[in-house]
């Protein structure tokens, strides 16, 4: 019997079991406010005053689902008019791989332990920041993700609403801030083309004196060529005197001219090649951010405070640029959420590698920010990691003050009310709600039910034992003698190859 066929003698109209991963799940879409985790709410704390979280959960145990429940619950907070002034801006930190490739080159190291024993915490709040100001400086241009041929970042983020004239009321600090974070963290290959734009946008001044002297330089070189050319054809008899005075100041200009050129062009190329040195996880060249600044006043950087050090609080002081830019737009916090450290080439899942990468961020300094929260959802593999630790890292990490969730555990009873809620999810509006043990025979009951999903343990487990179950009683039974109900024996047998499959996978000799 087709499957098809025995999900549409149930008015089911696609298997709400066979999805895998919850970016990809439309079934979850349409459940998403409905079934949340029992550790959801202190997870989600509050978005007035939001606070960190560290979660550890296995692979399937809801992480990208409880993120995804995040970020719904966090657009609607910024949507609703009673906090119009009270906003948290997200900061969706997931999307790893870009971030490790250009380090890796920047390190110019490719064993994956001797990269990942370089990543600093400073090198996360740089790879933060560059996944967010590309957006801000996208509106504030009214452009489209990646009209430079860049990367989307993961779609539009709403700061200024649709006008992006609204980014000129800012006030004067707010934008010398967006300006700064541009130079800095926009898309590498496309920060030159538009500072110029930007600076427009903003209706900002911001003019590097090199340009003066350039143009200052090339007329006093002229004018002395042109005397000298003069000079040597006419050759005057009256007031040679002077005319060598005149020639010689026009020389001695021109060389002060030039000079002063060189010497800020140098200072320009000394600053470009520091960043570039630091900035590693943008790997850009130094000849791309002397273009960049060529465009703007380096005087008015030196005083903001420039990542040219590895000192954490030039990086901490980021955030509170940000916060400085999105104030005007009514935001008053960032969330940040950091999730998929177990996906990146580079790490492969290999508990080690994770260790390397996500420790440095376990910081008390760092997770206690004014204002900022974040939410860290973690493989499980990295809680047996932390066991090991030492004292003086837990005083480090203070992991007591973190809202810490040592385990995302799911019971049978709330696998079987996720699981009605998904059947019913795919069912008509008009239908009446069905229960998991409607698809069953008579003599399987609701707690038999219950104690299987209990033994799975987590979600993604859970689909794949109903999807399975499913999928074995159809495959049994002929089209001309269906079945509509699955027999106990069917249970019982794809119960027991499911626990014998996590059991395997547990041990290593299963893919999953």
């Amino acid at each position: 019997m087709n499957i098809a066929t025995f999900l549409g003698n149930h008015q089911i109209s696609q298997n709400p079991f066979q999805a895998e991963e919850a970016r990809h799940d439309s079934v979850f879409i349409r459940i998403e406010t409905a079934c949340y985790h029992p550790d959801f709410q202190k997870i989600l704390g509050d978005f007035l005053r939001p606070s960190s979280a560290i979660v550890f959960g296995e692979r399937g145990s809801g992480k990208t689902a409880i993120r995804l429940q995040i970020e719904q619950r966090l657009s609607e907070h910024n949507r609703s008019n009673e906090h119009a002034t009270q906003r948290c801006l997200p900061l969706i930190y997931d999307e790893h791989n870009p971030v490790l490739d250009r380090f890796s080159r920047s390190v110019r190291k490719t064993a994956p332990q001797d990269v990942l024993g370089e990543f600093r915490l400073v090198d996360h709040i740089d790879a933060m920041m560059s996944t967010i100001v590309p957006k801000i400086v996208d509106q504030a241009l009214d452009e489209a993700p990646g009209t430079y041929g860049g990367p989307g970042d993961g779609g539009a983020l709403e700061l200024g609403g649709p006008n992006p004239k609204r980014f000129r009321q800012i006030d004067a600090q707010a934008k010398h801030d967006l300006l700064l974070m541009h130079l800095h963290y926009d898309r590498p290959d496309s920060t030159v083309l538009r500072t110029r734009r930007l600076k427009r946008a903003l209706r900002l001044r911001s003019t590097n004196p090199i340009r003066g002297y350039r143009w200052m330089a090339a007329i006093s070189a002229a004018v002395t060529l042109a005397g000298i050319g003069y000079f040597l054809l006419k050759q005057p008899s009256n007031a040679v005197w002077l005319w060598w005075v005149t020639l010689v100041l026009l020389l001695l200009f021109t060389g002060v001219m030039a000079g002063r050129l060189g010497l800020l062009w140098w200072k320009t190329h000394r600053l470009a090649r520091e960043l570039s040195g630091k900035l590693r996880v943008l790997n850009r060249p130094a000849s791309s951010i002397r273009a960049a600044l060529m465009n703007v006043n380096t005087r008015d950087l030196f005083g903001a405070g420039l990542p040219r050090t590895n000192d954490d609080d030039m990086r901490y002081a980021m955030f509170g640029r940000l916060l400085n830019i999105s104030r005007p737009f009514g935001y008053r916090s960032i969330l940040v959420l950091v999730d998929r450290v177990d996906e990146p080439t580079l790490i492969n899942g290999e508990p080690e590698r994770m260790r390397a990468f996500v420790w440095p961020m376990l910081n008390n300094k760092f997770l206690q920010q004014d204002r900022i929260g974040v939410k860290l959802l973690l493989p499980l593999d990295l809680r047996h990691l932390l066991n090991r630790e030492t004292s003086e890292f837990f005083r480090e990490a203070r992991l007591d003050k973190q809202n810490f969730i040592e385990r995302l555990t799911w019971s049978g009873a709330i696998l079987y009310d996720l699981c009605n809620a998904r059947l019913n999810a795919c069912r008509p509006a008009d239908a009446s709600p069905m229960t998991l043990r409607d698809l069953f025979a008579q003599d399987v009951t609701q707690q038999d039910l219950i104690d299987a999903l209990d033994q799975m343990q987590q979600p993604r487990d859970a689909f794949k034992f109903i999807y399975h179950l499913i999928q074995e009683h159809c495959s049994n039974v002929p089209e001309d003698q269906p079945q509509w109900h699955i027999p106990r024996p069917v249970l019982d047998h794809i119960r027991k190859q499911q626990v014998d499959r996590m059991s395997g996978m547990l041990r290593g000799v299963r893919p999953g």
